[in-house]
């Protein structure tokens, strides 16, 4: 599986000291986009990907497969007291994209999804022709 789509809005003069993380305010046009961290591990039976999208509730998290491409977007719901006035806010309502393009041993069909405090668990198997498997050998 690899990574193949990083996508991040940056103020071009701005940009160099902050890391990509831009303030925008509400009117400045479309919300800015991050990339969430990921962890993969692989095994013999598959992949397991853990997405850190903190904010995201379920009903704002969407996981697609589309050919050898899984794409992962959600946008955070961060709550804000009535009454309040921002003085200053480096992310409103950030949104997360990352796209991974999965190899042909994957089984895109099986893949199992689990969204839990904020952090996204996709478990990927091996198609079963894919999986080692031992073969017996017999004498004579």
């Amino acid at each position: 599986m690899t990574d193949s789509n990083q996508v991040v809005q940056r103020d071009q003069a701005n940009a160099a000291g902050q890391g990509g993380a831009v303030a925008q305010r509400r009117d400045e046009g479309p919300a800015m986009t991050l990339i969430p961290a990921v962890d993969i591990f692989e095994t013999a039976a598959g992949v397991t990907l853990w997405a850190d999208l903190p904010g995201v509730p379920r009903e704002k998290l969407e996981v697609n497969v589309h050919d050898s491409s899984l794409r992962i977007e959600g946008e955070a719901v961060l709550p804000m007291p009535a009454g309040l006035r921002v003085q200053h806010a480096e992310v409103r309502q950030p949104r997360y994209a990352r796209t991974f393009t999965l190899g042909p041993d994957l089984d895109a069909s099986a893949i199992e999804a689990n969204l839990q405090d904020g952090v996204l668990k996709l478990t990927i198997p091996r198609r079963d022709e894919a999986r080692p498997r031992r073969i017996e050998v017999s004498v004579g």
